[in-house]
């Protein structure tokens, strides 16, 4: 039913969308002084409401990231580490398969500089972005920042305001200059909610699979009967339970918030989309794994543990806070790599995700040892220990193994190696599931089974069905099926050795028209202009031009959900030209083919900039995607058409702009 509402709504809204030039951000931007030498350059955008622009962060296969080029530093001025942005939403794009780091309302980026020339007078800087909301575009805004000849140091901002009331169709800045100064108001860092419950959620299912590890499970009644028996009262009892539980609890947090203060926010964040972050996370969770499947265990030093229990001997609340770190560093061999395993999560998302991913990991771990406490009753209906508790164990090994190889995804997909396609991903995947699968049956042991699974019990007989039916749902992935329930966590459909999919009727590719390519859905597609429409004469077909970009989310919904109904296939295939003009490449333009644009004044350099250039000057318009049906002389025989969910008007169209054609 939400499927069908977001439809209707986007219908409802761009159904009768014509084409326009859009402008849904206006620019600002302010000089700070900060010494004699050191300014703030700021760049303030207000953002029209629905729509978004993403973040420098922003990883690779997703949305546009901002970029930003500042002109002629050298010998002039030094730039003082990266722009820093002002707090943003992430949000997972199930069309790209990554997370997206947006802006909305407004967005501030600020680079620090430090002026090395005291003759220079002005710093001009570009930033690259892209903004969407149906549709993307892809812009770019100049600033001029004047530099104050100021000596003492000021406790105020100069200002430089550049008012951008055609932001996206022309570079021609209209610049109001002033010295007026103004006070610098620092905005409140709001955190992306949803992103940090989703951290304390997985935290919390992370810190109850650590409880039923076989170091933690049998300690409960041990530690339980500790405080009734050795408390003068009920009462007493319950109280040190309770500081035994919130010790648990801050010794994680401050561990969580250690990682915080190391590196920080943004670090985090760049880390994320780093190929050695996700290099050293993979081998890290493969060495956890086999710690789970008992290749080794990892420990702590005795020496340690044997210190913090002879502080818990003494009593008192130091005692009590003790036996909490006792427990932390005697069950290290069994929460270890759980903890691991959450702090390279949390971390990836930054912020205080790791310290809220600790919160949420302690309290699952903690409360069982305060509950059992105030009810010393419900002991009794504890599952007894046993060797239940190593196979929870080895199923988290398993587990662990598998999500090692996302991370080497990543890399590899930054990279684009190509070692780790979907194919082979699955396969690796095939293979662990199916291995978990045959112990769970009881088909072999591993080091730490201390007995043969001649017998199963119910529940270890139905999860080994559910990890059975999952590993035979993966197979049809080898051939190109979809496997929607893993979108996000293997590699995109078109990261793979055969990116025709599995049924597929695709044009062999050793048919292939000269310049041409095989576009989505198999269809033959152009991606110049000139060439496609050559061919459009040759073999007299008319043209579907297609405005698009590497980035645009939209242009995928629509090759998803529009272009794959068969009726509409058909006629992509069969009856029109396909040309695809990316306006979001970022491949420069031979030197002899850039120039400055007669309809913008902007410096067309890229070969998105080209078909930018040539949307807005022909169509007026600079949002994809945007459709047009063409002659072979390139004459409009339709109205250009934006995004749309209705199949049928979409067909209809198609139709009217072909039945022109003569």
């Amino acid at each position: 039913m939400k499927k069908v509402l977001f439809f209707l709504l986007i219908f409802l809204a761009f159904a009768n969308a014509n084409a326009q030039i859009v402008k849904p951000v206006k620019w600002t931007s302010k000089v700070e002084q900060l010494s004699d030498s050191e300014f703030n350059l700021v760049m303030e955008g207000k953002i029209d409401d629905e729509w978004h622009v993403y973040s420098q962060y922003t990883p690779e296969n997703g949305p546009l990231p901002a970029e930003f080029t500042f002109e002629k530093a050298k010998g002039n001025y030094e730039l003082i580490g990266k722009v820093k942005e002002s707090p943003y939403k992430k949000q997972y794009n199930e069309v790209f398969e990554v997370d997206e780091y947006y802006f909305e309302k407004k967005v501030t980026f600020t680079q620090k500089v430090t002026i090395v020339n005291a003759k220079l007078t002005s710093i001009k800087a570009k930033i690259d972005y892209q903004v969407c909301k149906q549709a993307c575009i892809n812009d770019n805004v100049e600033f001029t920042f004047t530099i104050p000849t100021i000596k003492e140091n000021a406790a105020v901002s100069i200002v430089d305001t550049v008012s951008k009331t055609d932001t996206l169709l022309s570079n021609n800045t209209k610049v109001n200059k002033t010295n007026k100064p103004t006070v610098v108001v620092q905005e409140p860092k709001k955190e992306d909610e949803k992103g940090l419950w989703t951290i304390f959620f997985l935290a919390f299912l992370g810190g109850f699979a650590a409880l039923l590890m076989p170091c933690i499970f049998p300690m409960i009644p041990m530690t339980v009967s500790f405080f009734t028996k050795q408390s003068k009262s009920k009462a007493a009892g319950i109280k040190n339970a309770i500081i035994y539980g919130v010790s648990i609890i801050v010794i994680y947090v401050i561990l969580g918030s250690i990682i915080t203060a190391i590196f920080g926010a943004e670090a985090l964040n760049e880390l994320s989309t780093s190929v050695w972050f996700n290099l050293i996370f993979f081998a890290l969770l493969v060495v956890f794994a086999l710690s789970f499947l008992g290749a080794f265990e990892i420990v702590l030093p005795s020496s340690w543990a044997t210190k913090i229990d002879s502080q818990a001997d003494k009593g008192g609340i130091l005692g009590i806070v003790s036996m909490a770190l006792a427990l932390a560093v005697v069950s290290f061999s069994c929460t270890g790599p759980i903890v691991g395993t959450l702090l390279v999560e949390s971390a990836s998302k930054g912020g205080i995700a790791p310290i809220v991913g600790m919160f949420g990991f302690s309290l699952a771990i903690a409360l069982p040892f305060m509950l059992f406490a105030m009810f010393p009753g419900w002991l009794n209906s504890m599952p007894k220990s046993g060797s239940w508790l190593n196979t929870v164990k080895v199923s988290l090994g398993f587990l662990e193994l598998a999500f090692a190889f996302k991370f080497l995804s990543n890399a590899d997909l930054v990279l684009q190696k190509h070692w780790l396609q979907r194919e082979l991903f699955i396969a690796i995947w095939i293979a662990v599931f199916a291995a978990w699968a045959l112990y769970l049956f009881g088909k072999y042991m591993l080091p730490h089974d201390y007995e043969k699974a001649d017998k199963i019990g119910v529940g270890r007989l139905m999860m080994a069905i559910l990890v059975t039916t999952f590993t035979l749902y993966m197979i049809p992935g080898l051939w190109g099926a979809p496997l929607k329930i893993l979108s996000g966590l293997t590699p995109p459909i078109n990261y793979a050795e055969s990116t025709t999919g599995f049924g597929s009727s695709a044009t062999p590719t050793s048919n292939l028209p000269e310049h041409a390519h095989l576009g989505p859905h198999g269809i033959v597609a152009f991606e110049d202009y000139e060439l496609g429409l050559a061919y459009a004469k040759k073999v007299n077909k008319p043209v579907l031009l297609d405005f698009t970009g590497d980035a645009c989310a939209n242009c995928r919904k629509m090759e998803d959900n529009v272009w794959s109904d068969p009726a509409v296939l058909k006629i992509l295939k069969e009856k029109v030209v396909l040309i695809s003009l990316y306006c979001d490449r970022k491949i420069e333009l031979p030197k002899e083919q850039q120039f400055v644009s007669k309809t913008t004044g902007k410096e067309v350099v890229t070969i998105g900039n080209k078909w930018t250039d040539f949307q807005i000057s022909r169509y007026k318009s600079n949002s994809q995607p945007l459709y047009v049906v063409l002659d072979t002389d390139g004459n409009d025989l339709s109205k250009p058409i934006a995004f749309t969910f209705e199949v049928k008007e979409y067909k209809d169209w198609l139709e009217a702009g072909i039945a022109k054609f003569k």
